[in-house]
């Protein structure tokens, strides 16, 4: 007979294994929504940046090229009314896309997302941090 508690840790532990294992863009569509609007604007920024506006065409219907092309080329600063509007899953097709061009720039969500104290208590930040960390120790097979 097993008890009640560690029955009932025992799908939350199932959980943490299954939100492990999820793609490392939607790990970062999870940090973005729980993300301050503040943090929202830079990370969007961030992930922003790499890509050309050809490129920001393609992702989620050109919304991301639109706000790339009102902003400042050199020195974009996404306003965080347009941070807000963005939803988390245009944001995983955006990290998807930038992952593809720019591992590094998905890899520096790490350090933006550690150095961010409003993310302290946040699970999917720690998730993805931890994710993220791991992938940049670790060798890669391809080399």
């Amino acid at each position: 007979m097993t008890s009640p508690e560690i029955h009932n840790l025992t799908p939350a532990a199932k959980g943490a294994d299954q939100e492990a294992n999820l793609p490392i863009p939607e790990l970062i569509g999870q940090a973005y929504a729980a993300a301050p609007p503040a943090l929202q604007s830079r990370m969007l920024a961030h992930l922003l940046r790499p890509l050309g506006v050809l490129s920001l065409i393609a992702v989620a219907n050109g919304i991301f090229a639109n706000i790339r092309l009102r902003g400042n080329w050199h020195d974009l600063h996404v306003p965080l009314e347009e941070a807000q509007q963005v939803h988390p899953n245009d944001i995983i097709a955006l990290a998807d896309h930038v992952q593809q061009v720019s591992v590094e720039a998905v890899n520096n969500l790490a350090h933006l997302l550690a150095t961010s104290p409003t993310m302290a208590t946040s699970a999917a930040a720690a998730l993805l941090i931890t994710v993220l960390l791991k992938r940049i120790r670790e060798p890669r097979s391809a080399d």
